[in-house]
């Protein structure tokens, strides 16, 4: 049990720290309000369009990912215990 709530902190603090650094790139355009939750802006290279797809795979990584390990995980073996007769 202590497995799987170590491996859904390490996805959530990890990937949400590539979250944090990549929309304190790309959706804070000034310190005076609206960070980490303004629209991006239009004009973007391809690689910026990259990291935009990743920052979004980062935040449901690092939501989902918890989710599986926390409740998903325990809650599947439970099942299992219950229905297999052991």
């Amino acid at each position: 049990m202590a497995d799987e709530f170590a491996k859904g902190l390490g996805l959530l603090s990890g990937a949400g720290l590539v979250w944090m650094v990549l929309a304190g790139w790309y959706k804070t355009p000034s310190f005076s309000g609206g960070q980490l939750t303004t629209p991006v802006s239009g004009e973007l290279t391809m690689y910026d369009q990259l990291a935009i797809i990743l920052l979004e795979g980062m935040f449901w990584l690092a939501i989902f990912g918890a989710l599986m390990f926390w409740v998903g995980i325990p809650l599947g073996r439970e099942l299992y215990a219950k229905y297999s007769g052991e």
